[in-house]
């Protein structure tokens, strides 16, 4: 099996501090799961560079790579399942069918494969093509991302060749591959395509999967197009984007988990020890977002109802 995730090489290691934060709460993402309880962290434990660094990588592994008991104990305890690739790309055809207005746009689906278009995306008028990339879209409860970024086939682990791949962002990618030919505007519409795309889920350490999964796909198309890695610059600003536009929440309540998190040292009072500091219901915190065009922070509760 290869290694699908690695914290200590490049490009995470260079902004693993970045990848780990919240936007909402200005602190890390959480935890969210009893998979590390054996290292003396809880579901609301922050997590953090030096912790990472510190059990090694490959202890933040995509699923596919985990032991099948911890698979089916992270599926009873937080419904966590995995989409395999084929039924990603069905459901991405489907949406592409309604946005186009025709079948077969990327690439043709047989059994529990696919069969990629080679010939050029065609657009009714030219400039669709900026629309497109424009288009946003959102994967809920996103695990991994693999509806956004088919780094890896989420059932077998195999490395998916760039030109195969069925992720809405590789499908956006590709629309700049062949409508951009001088790499100052391919940067510009790549990062267009990452704004345009949202994720959010619950547990941290699929989280931060796929912040990495969308890092290491700005990288790999970066070099499969221009021969090159993206300097710093560009680097810190593909991640600024990823972090606030893949965020932990909870689902249903569109607000952080397990409420507003405790600052690390908490000085008492008198009253705390009185009435017990547990004794209070936590308080919720609405999850910001990013609107990229209008550049301005919502809150996903205030986006989702208009």
């Amino acid at each position: 099996m290869p290694e699908l995730i690695n914290i200590t090489s490049y490009p995470v290691s260079l902004v693993l501090k970045d990848l780990l934060k919240d936007k909402t709460t200005k602190k890390n993402i959480i935890y969210a799961t009893n998979a590390y309880n054996e290292f003396n962290v809880d579901e609301k434990t922050q997590i953090t560079e030096d912790f990472l660094l510190g059990i090694g990588s490959l202890a933040i592994q995509p699923r596919v790579l985990k032991s099948v008991e911890e698979q089916s104990e992270r599926t009873k305890k937080k419904a966590e399942v995995f989409t395999p690739s084929w039924i990603c790309n069905k459901m991405n055809n489907h949406c592409d069918a309604e946005w186009f207005g025709r079948e077969g746009i990327f690439n043709r689906e047989v059994d529990h494969t696919w069969v990629i278009n080679t010939d050029k995306i065609e657009f009714a008028n030219p400039k669709d093509w900026q629309k497109y990339v424009d288009s946003k879209r959102l994967e809920i409860t996103c695990g991994e991302a693999p509806y956004i970024v088919s780094r890896y086939d989420t059932t077998t682990a195999a490395i998916i060749p760039i030109k195969e791949r069925i992720g809405i962002l590789d499908r956006k990618l590709r629309i700049v591959n062949e409508n951009i030919d001088n790499e100052k505007e391919w940067l510009k519409w790549a990062m267009r395509a990452f704004q345009s795309v949202y994720g959010y889920e619950f547990q941290g350490d699929n989280l931060l999967i796929a912040r990495i999964n969308l890092l290491m796909t700005f990288v790999e198309y970066m070099n499969d197009r221009w021969g090159h890695d993206p300097d710093d610059e560009d680097l810190k600003k593909i991640v600024n984007v990823i972090v606030w536009n893949l965020w932990q929440m909870d689902g249903i309540t569109g607000t952080i988990p397990f409420g507003k998190p405790k600052e690390e040292y908490q000085q008492l009072s008198l009253f705390d020890f009185a009435v017990g500091i547990n004794d209070t219901e936590p308080e919720e915190v609405n999850c910001k977002i990013f609107d990229w065009r209008s550049n301005e922070s919502l809150t996903y509760n205030s986006m989702k109802k208009g």
